[in-house]
């Protein structure tokens, strides 16, 4: 029997051939936000109270990038034992104005990137366990395999 595959975090991102992050946008002021969120508006300028949700660019621009040598505290789940270091990005999502940060796809590294570069979301695996495939989204250059 095959096991169930999972968002990894619900309600933060759809799946698919086109996969996209899902985001809020204030409804008074039209500021962005990741991710989703209820509450107070964090513009300064903006008293408003209420969001929508949306599905927020599939495609973005390598603002910075890093790596993660040091396998992180729980509640993180490595993926690989022993632990693997992998790389994290901050990327400018140009409709949006905003950065959201995310794991490279596996097999690239900080080697693979540079600060400008264009990537493009993609969903994959990001551990699993006895109940579930649970997924989480990635930013691989495009063009990349």
């Amino acid at each position: 029997m095959s096991k169930q595959t999972v968002p990894a975090i619900e309600g933060w991102f759809t799946s698919g051939a086109e996969p996209r992050l899902i985001g809020s946008r204030c409804t008074g002021c039209a500021t962005y936000l990741f991710p989703p969120r209820s509450g107070f508006c964090p513009n300064p300028h903006c008293s408003a109270e209420a969001f929508e949700d949306v599905e927020l660019s599939h495609e973005g621009t390598i603002w910075s990038f890093t790596d993660a040598q040091y396998q992180p505290p729980a509640p993180y789940i490595s993926s690989t034992d022993p632990y693997e270091p992998f790389a994290i990005v901050a990327v400018e999502l140009e409709k949006e104005g905003i950065v959201v940060l995310g794991q490279v796809a596996r097999g690239l590294g900080v080697n693979d990137l540079e600060v400008g570069m264009r990537v493009k979301l993609e969903i994959g695996t990001l551990y699993e366990d006895d109940e579930a495939v649970h997924e989480m989204w990635a930013w691989r250059p495009v063009g990349a395999n």
